[in-house]
Parts: C-alpha cells; sequence; structure tokens
C-alpha cells in the first residue's frame, strides 16, 4: 500500500509541475500574441485557443496536486468543533462522497473525449484544431484525481494521516493560534 501511495503520490507532483508549465507556455503565448498583434499588426488565429486550452489543460491536469498538498478552498469550522471519532467519519464521509462524483466525471468526460477523437471534431475558429488534443486534459487529469482520491482515503483508513490534517490533540483554539502564528510570521 506505500508503494502506490508514493506512486500516486509522485504522479501528483509530476502533474503538478505540467501544470505549471502549461501555465508558463500560455503566458509566453500571450506575450507572442501581444507583439505580433501591436507591434507588427499581424493577426492573432491560434495564440487565443491555445491560452485557453493550457489554462484548461492546467486546471484539469493538476487538479490531483491540489488534493494532494490541500491547495483548495476549504472551510475547517465544523471539523475543528467535533470529537476526534466524528471528524474522522465526516472526512471519511466527504472523501468518499467527493471520489464518487470525481469518479462519474471521470467516466463522463472520458466518453466525451472519446466522441471528439472518433468524430474528428474541430474547433469552430479560424484555427480549426482537433478538440481532442485539448480535451484529453479532461480523463487525464480526472483520472489522476480519482487515483489522488483513493490514496487519501487509505492513507485516512490506515491511520497515515489525520482526518483534515487535523491532529487528534488538537481542538479549535488549537488550531486558530497555530493559523495565527503562521500569518504573523509571514507578514515579518
Amino acid at each position: 500500500m506505500d508503494v502506490f501511495i508514493r506512486a500516486v503520490t509522485f504522479v501528483s507532483r509530476a502533474a503538478g509541475v505540467f501544470g505549471a508549465f502549461l501555465i508558463g507556455a500560455a503566458v509566453l503565448v500571450i506575450c507572442d500574441m501581444v507583439i505580433e498583434r501591436y507591434i507588427f499588426n499581424l493577426t492573432t488565429i491560434w495564440q487565443i485557443d491555445t491560452v485557453t486550452y493550457c489554462i484548461v489543460g492546467a486546471t484539469f491536469i493538476s487538479s490531483s496536486y491540489v488534493l494532494m498538498t490541500r491547495g483548495h478552498v476549504n472551510v475547517d469550522i465544523l471539523p475543528l468543533h467535533l470529537t476526534p471519532p466524528k471528524r474522522y467519519w465526516l472526512a471519511l464521509f466527504t472523501m468518499l462522497l467527493a471520489f464518487a462524483f470525481c469518479a462519474v466525471l471521470f467516466v463522463l468526460c472520458t466518453a466525451y473525449w472519446h466522441e471528439a477523437y472518433t468524430e474528428r471534431w474541430l474547433s469552430n475558429t479560424v484555427w480549426r484544431a482537433r478538440l481532442w488534443i485539448p480535451l484529453l486534459s479532461l480523463p487525464i487529469g480526472l483520472g489522476l484525481l480519482v487515483l489522488q482520491y483513493v490514496a487519501e482515503i487509505l492513507s485516512l483508513v490506515t491511520g497515515r494521516t489525520s482526518p483534515f490534517g487535523i491532529s487528534e490533540k488538537q481542538d479549535a483554539e488549537a488550531v486558530a493560534r497555530a493559523q495565527a502564528q503562521q500569518v504573523l510570521e509571514g507578514a515579518l
């Protein structure tokens, strides 16, 4: 099980790095578009589509990294005020619910991508890009997210991680104090 969790962690980190490269590529393409359009007075055909596809691809492909690092927006008011057993069951329930949602979304997006691939869909722009290429980020990203959820659930069930990243000894006041300390140290 440790091998599986380490492998998923490695793949999620690699996906996060790839997503960062996609965002960097989008920035470079925007710079190219500005130079071509406003300095050389040329038309831009492919740049807007490429930037859109890079940003969407980065969002989906990096989603497993965001889950792994707990980088998503969350509100932990309820878990902080629950007893450790209730906190565990709430964490397990929410992870299973999110896993089920992402698994269904993965299946639907894979079917959508497959239809775009087999039907040879093209974008409605002048560039006429083959849509299966940017749409591939949906099943890849959601597949990685599903794998990361499996790793997170296994880590929670086996006690490798604590529910919501809150140890059994921490209460709402201790967590608030630690967060305030982090903010103060970051401000100095």
